[in-house]
C-alpha cells in the first residue's frame, strides 16, 4: 500500500532517485498528488464524463486528512480532484456494480453503492448517518480532527458499518458503508483470470524496479488484523483475512512457473503479513460486532484462531510441484502469532512445527521481522508487542540455525520519530541493538501519511482514543538526532562516538 506521495518523497521531503513503479524506475514520469491532476484534465478534456476515482492515494484521502509535504490540513480528494466518485478499498465489487449501474442509465451517476464515496450539496440526514465535525472545525480545533479519525477508523473495523458525512465549504462528503469481505470464491475469480503475469508491452525491453521483486512471488490471502498505529494496509484491504484456496494458489504457481526468466525459486508465498492465512474468529458473530482495530494489540483476541496448520499445508503442496526448488516468505513474519500461547495444544504444537520450517526451508538468506522499536511506552503508541517476544524468537531463530548449520540472518525493522518516540527512548533503543549485535544499514524515518493514528498524534499532538497529548519530533535535527542513533556502531568505528548513547 505505497502512497504516491511517499514514492516520489523521503520522510525529509527530498525527491527520491527512483520511482520503482515507472519504466527504468524514472522519478520524473508522474507529478504530485496524480488522481487530482489527471482528474482535473480529464474533466477539462470530457466535461460530461464522469471520472471515478480509486485506488491508495483516492482511499486514503476521502476525508479531511493532514497532508505532511503542504503541513496543512486538506479537504477531501473530492473536492480537489473534481471526481464524480471515489472508489475506496479493495474495489472490484464497487467498480463492477458502478459499470452495471452505467449500462442501465449512462446520465446519472449512481450515489447508493456500498464502499464509495462522492460530494453533494445538501443531503438528508439518516437515523444511523456517522456525522464527523466540519473540515472548517478541524481547522480550528485538533482535537475534533483526531476524534474524527476514531470514528472513521470504528467503523472501517466493523462488518456493518454507517454512512459517514462530512461537511466542507464545498457540500457535504458522503462516504457509503463498505461492502463485506469478499467471499473465498470471488477472491479466486478475481486471482484467477487470465493474466500474463508481464508488464504491458509498451514497456517492453524496460526495467520496472516494482515488477523485479515480486514477479515471483505469489499472494495467497487479502487483510491484516495487526493494526499497526503506522500502517494503512487494514483500512485500505481491511482488518479481516480474506485467503484464497490451495487449488487457486497452485493454479497461479504452474503460471508464474512459465515465464521466462523462472529458474524454480519463489521470491514470496505470503501477503500483507506472512502468516494469517486462513486466520479468523472462532466465533464469527462475536467479529460482527467488534470495531477493535486491532485483533493482536494490547494482547492476541481469545477469539482468534491462529492455527498455522493451513499455511504449513499450502508450503508443503508449492514445494511438492515438479519444478519448485524453493519457495522463499519474504513478507513479514508476526512473531507474536507463533509466540502466542494458546489453550489447544496442538496449536501450540503446529506453532513450533511452522517456525522450524520456515526457518530451515523458506529462508533465502534474511528473514525480515517489524519489532519496530524497543521501549514499551512506543510500542504501546504504535500498537505493536513487547520487544521481550523478538528476543524469544531471535533465540529461537538462533538456535535453529545452530543446530541446522545454517548461516541466516534474521533482521529487524526499526522506526524513528514515530509519535510517542523521544531522543532517551532511540538511546535504549541503540543500546539494546548494540547488545545484541545487530549492525542496521537500513532504517524507517517515520513518514505522516494520509489516514494512519500516527499520523492523526503526528498532526495534532493528541490520541484519537484518549485525547492525551502524544510528543512528537517534528523539526529536521530532532529526527536526524534519532535516526543516528541507528548507527552509533559507524561513528564508534571512526573514533567520532561523541553524542547519542554515550551521553
Amino acid at each position: 500500500c505505497m502512497d504516491s506521495m511517499v514514492n516520489k518523497y523521503t520522510a525529509n521531503k527530498r525527491l527520491r532517485s527512483e520511482d520503482a513503479y515507472t519504466p527504468d524506475g524514472r522519478a520524473d514520469m508522474r507529478p504530485e498528488y496524480p488522481v487530482i491532476v489527471y482528474t482535473r484534465i480529464l474533466k477539462q478534456l470530457w466535461q460530461e464524463v464522469p471520472v471515478i476515482a480509486g485506488g491508495i492515494e483516492a482511499s486514503m484521502r476521502r476525508l479531511t486528512h493532514y497532508d505532511y509535504w503542504q503541513d496543512c490540513l486538506r479537504k477531501s480528494i473530492l473536492c480537489d480532484s473534481k471526481a464524480d466518485l471515489l472508489v475506496y478499498g479493495m474495489g472490484e465489487k464497487p467498480i463492477i456494480e458502478i459499470a452495471r449501474r452505467f449500462l442501465e442509465n449512462r446520465k446519472e451517476v449512481p450515489r447508493n453503492i456500498p464502499q464509495t464515496a462522492y460530494l453533494i450539496d445538501k443531503i438528508s440526514i439518516e437515523y444511523n448517518d456517522i456525522q464527523l465535525s466540519s473540515h472548517e472545525e478541524c481547522l480550528k480545533d485538533k482535537r475534533k480532527q483526531a476524534t474524527n479519525f476514531r470514528r472513521i477508523e470504528e467503523e472501517s473495523n466493523t462488518y456493518a458499518a454507517a454512512r459517514i458525512l462530512q461537511k466542507t465549504e464545498d457540500g457535504t462528503v458522503v462516504v457509503n458503508p463498505p461492502y463485506p469481505p469478499v467471499m473465498q470464491t470471488e477472491l479466486d475469480h478475481s486471482f484467477d483470470l487470465p493474466y500474463t503475469h508481464l508488464p504491458h508491452p509498451k514497456y517492453k525491453g524496460k526495467r520496472i524496479p516494482a515488477y523485479d521483486m515480486i514477479k515471483f512471488s505469489i499472494n495467497i490471502h487479502r487483510g491484516c488484523f495487526g493494526g499497526c498505529a503506522f500502517c494503512t494496509i487494514s483500512a485500505h484491504q481491511g482488518k479481516f483475512i480474506v485467503s484464497r484456496s490451495k487449488e487457486s494458489i497452485l493454479k497461479e504457481v504452474k503460471a508464474v512457473m512459465e515465464l521466462p526468466d523462472f529458474k524454480g525459486y519463489l521470491s514470496d508465498l505470503g501477503g500483507p503479513s506472512a502468516n494469517m492465512y486462513m486466520m479468523k474468529g472462532k466465533d464469527e458473530r462475536l467479529c460482527r460486532r467488534c470495531k477493535r482495530p486491532s485483533c493482536m494489540y494490547p494482547g492476541i483476541c481469545v477469539n482468534l484462531n491462529t492455527d498455522h496448520r493451513p499455511l504449513l499445508d499450502i508450503y508443503h503442496a508449492v514445494d511438492s510441484i515438479e519444478g519448485i526448488k524453493k519457495s522463499f516468505i519474504g513478507s513479514g513474519v508476526r512473531y507474536d502469532l507463533l509466540l502466542h500461547e494458546s489453550k489447544d495444544a496442538t496449536i501450540n504444537n503446529t506453532a513450533s512445527e511452522y517456525m522450524n520450517e520456515l526457518i530451515i526451508r523458506h529462508v533465502s538468506g534474511r528473514l525480515k521481522v517489524a519489532p519496530e522499536h524497543t521501549n514499551n511506552n512506543v510500542l504501546e503508541v504504535m500498537r505493536k508487542p513487547s520487544f521481550d517476544l523478538f528476543e524469544a524468537f531471535k533465540k529461537i531463530f538462533d538456535r535453529i540455525n545452530r543446530e541446522q548449520n545454517l548461516n541466516q540472518q534474521l533482521i529487524p525493522y526499526f522506526i524513528s520519530s514515530h509519535p510517542g518516540c523521544k531522543e532517551a527512548d532511540m538511546k535504549e533503543l541503540a543500546t539494546i541493538i548494540r547488545r545484541l549485535n545487530f549492525r542496521l544499514e537500513q532504517v524507517q524515518d517515520f513518514t505522516p501519511t494520509p489516514m494512519t493514528m500516527a499520523t492523526e498524534m503526528w498532526y495534532t499532538g493528541y490520541h484519537p482514543y484518549t485525547l492525551k497529548l502524544v510528543f512528537s519530533a517534528k523539526t529536521q535535527q530532532e529526527k536526524l538526532s534519532q535516526r543516528e542513533l541507528f548507527f552509533g556502531y559507524k561513528t564508534k568505528e571512526k573514533g567520532l562516538y561523541t553524542k547519542g548513547i554515550a551521553d
